[in-house]
């Protein structure tokens, strides 16, 4: 008999704010495909928790998330990648997390150290945002060969503007503070606070009629798939992830050295 995936997301709920934390600190919470199915379905049970009003979702130890696991998602075999279209096991893409629900409850992303890559992406969709100071995010897939149009998409929804364009095209970290100043992030909590800044601000929303704040929900992530349709139809023709500069910057990643000099194919 199989033994059972470790739980890699922590489900609590206290006063109608349910907290889901990603809970894989020894890898500084890297979604591996396991991860991100946990965390679909802890989503889910939001949606479907009467007790839950408002979700807000943290990462233990060191940091939020340093996005995907490259070991696992970035490094598997060509005709794996042909397959499934992608580093994503069938099941397992993090793109569309929070566009299937029903009852579309609002969920706060409170972040620390580092949001990075499919991380970055994550928090970028959720409905509010809270970053503590000093936490650094990325793009990650700029370097690694995939594109950062999803997450430029994504910030420019926001209100991103030239640190959305500057970001993409360079692929360099940007702090919370910056995201703050361009309007990506709601707030920027004092170390150790973005956890309850991010329960302050639940308990803002809380004193509002649940449904009127769900259709708003609702309304914005329409607005959000409808966007990751339109950037997935675009990128998709080019399998960034079968390209030869993809495989060269994944496999520097693992091995700790500098890519080869990139080839363009």
């Amino acid at each position: 008999m199989a033994e059972a995936a470790p739980d890699r997301i922590l489900y609590t709920c206290e006063d109608r704010i349910a907290t889901l934390t990603l809970n894989r600190p020894d890898k500084l919470n890297a979604f591996d495909d396991e991860q991100v199915v946990q965390l679909r379905d802890a989503l889910r049970r939001v949606d479907a928790d009467e007790a839950a009003h408002v979700a807000i979702v943290t990462g233990a130890g060191r940091a939020f998330s340093s996005g995907a696991d490259v070991h696992q998602r970035q490094l598997r075999k060509r005709e794996e990648l042909e397959r499934y279209g992608g580093p994503q096991a069938p099941g397992a893409n993090a793109g569309d997390l929070l566009s299937h629900s029903v009852n579309w409850k609002p969920v706060i992303a409170a972040v620390h150290g580092y949001g990075l890559g499919l991380a970055l992406g994550l928090v970028l969709e959720c409905d509010l945002i809270v970053a503590e100071a000093g936490t650094r995010f990325q793009i990650t897939e700029v370097s690694r060969g995939l594109g950062g149009a999803r997450q430029w998409g994504l910030m420019q929804l926001r209100g991103g503007g030239a640190l959305a364009d500057e970001v993409a095209l360079t692929g360099r970290f940007f702090s919370a503070e910056e995201a703050l100043a361009a309007g990506i992030v709601n707030r920027v909590a004092p170390a150790g606070e973005y956890l309850s800044v991010a329960r302050e601000l639940a308990c803002e929303i809380l004193k509002n009629p649940p449904l009127s704040v769900r259709a708003t929900v609702r309304t914005r992530r329409w607005q959000i798939e409808r966007l990751g349709r339109e950037i997935a139809m675009q990128m998709q023709p080019w399998k960034l992830y079968l390209s030869e500069d993809f495989t060269e910057a994944a496999r520097a990643f693992a091995e700790k050295r500098e890519p080869a000099p990139f080839k363009g194919r």
